[in-house]
């Protein structure tokens, strides 16, 4: 399905069009949590997420045959970025379906790569999905998947590289725990098979805002509960029946956490104060999932993958004044 080698080409395909994202220790979270808390700060790469990796492997994949029909994605924000980037990168037309719920600010720069924007009427990611697919079988153009395909995973999965890499030079004389905020499962997919074989010891924890929690239900196969807002909109939205990411989840994930609204915006507002940069929830959820870990493995080693920084005024407001809100 997935395989380390296609993580190790898909590094060498992107690497020219990527920004290498810092490693670097957190001293303020780690003092605060009593462990040793390292961040991926894949909210600085180019497009403000991590999805850019993953586009761009698919595009710049395809046969020049394929790339002149062009592609169609779905998204709720991020990936749609990422693949309008990578089309633009190589020169070819790109269709963006998203849910009604996207961000407004996600819809905006998607709309300055020049990616034709399609709305569906539903606020469920899986019906955008469907009605992308429905569109690249009638016109002959490349379907890329936000998580549902390997060479999009393994794109992802060269953050797990980079991770490895870069431990001693940060500082890390040890992992003990990787901490990803899970939506479809393609981020957790990529980085988890590529640690498998770099980092085997690491504990892989996979981390969802409890009013969102669709692959932690489909990995244990089980039916989700009805999903409610959430400030974290990149991780939001069913999973695809049968997707690949459910069996790799299955595989690769140790370990499952739920993260309630409060602390996801606790989260992101203390990121603030410790780094005076702005992350998205789903970067939130990631980053609270690690300081519930700390709490219960004192003195452990961790790294956080801050997955995106696309968040608009608006939603950036609501979780300020709830994370200082709940400090009172």
């Amino acid at each position: 399905m997935l395989s380390y080698q296609d993580v190790v080409d898909a590094a060498e395909r992107i690497g020219p069009h990527i920004v290498r994202t810092p490693l670097s220790i957190s001293e303020p979270m780690s003092a605060r949590v009593g462990a040793t808390v390292a961040i991926k700060a894949e909210h600085r790469q180019r497009t403000g997420s991590f999805k850019l990796r993953g586009a761009l492997n698919n595009v710049f994949s395809l046969s020049a045959e394929a790339s002149a029909a062009g592609v169609v994605t779905a998204s709720s924000g991020n990936h749609g970025i990422g693949v309008a980037t990578a089309a633009a990168a190589r020169g070819i037309d790109c269709t963006v379906y998203l849910p009604s719920v996207a961000s407004s600010a996600k819809v905006a720069v998607i709309e300055r790569l020049g990616a034709d924007i399609e709305m569906v009427a539903d606020t469920d990611a899986v019906v955008a999905e469907t009605t992308a697919r429905e569109t690249a079988a009638r016109t002959g153009s490349t379907y890329v998947s936000p998580y549902n395909d390997p060479s999009v995973i393994a794109g992802q999965g060269t953050i797990g590289l980079e991770i490895a890499a870069d431990a001693a030079a940060a500082g890390l004389d040890r992992i003990d725990a990787v901490v990803i905020a899970v939506g479809g499962g393609g981020l957790i997919s990529g980085i988890a098979t590529a640690l498998a074989t770099d980092l085997p010891e690491a504990t892989i924890i996979g981390t969802s805002p409890a009013n969102d929690q669709s692959m932690v239900a489909a990995a244990a196969d089980r039916p989700a509960a009805p999903a409610k807002p959430t400030f974290s909109d990149g991780t939001a939205g069913a999973v695809e029946p049968g997707a690949i990411t459910i069996d790799l989840c299955r595989d690769l994930v140790d370990q499952w956490m739920t993260i309630d609204e409060t602390a996801i915006a606790g989260a992101v507002t203390d990121f603030v104060d410790d780094h005076h940069e702005l992350v998205e929830g789903s970067a939130g959820v990631a980053l609270a999932a690690a300081a519930t870990y700390a709490r219960t493995n004192p003195g452990a080693g961790i790294v956080v993958v801050t997955c995106g920084a696309n968040v608009s005024a608006e939603a950036a407001n609501r979780m300020l004044t709830e994370g200082l809100t709940a400090r009172r």
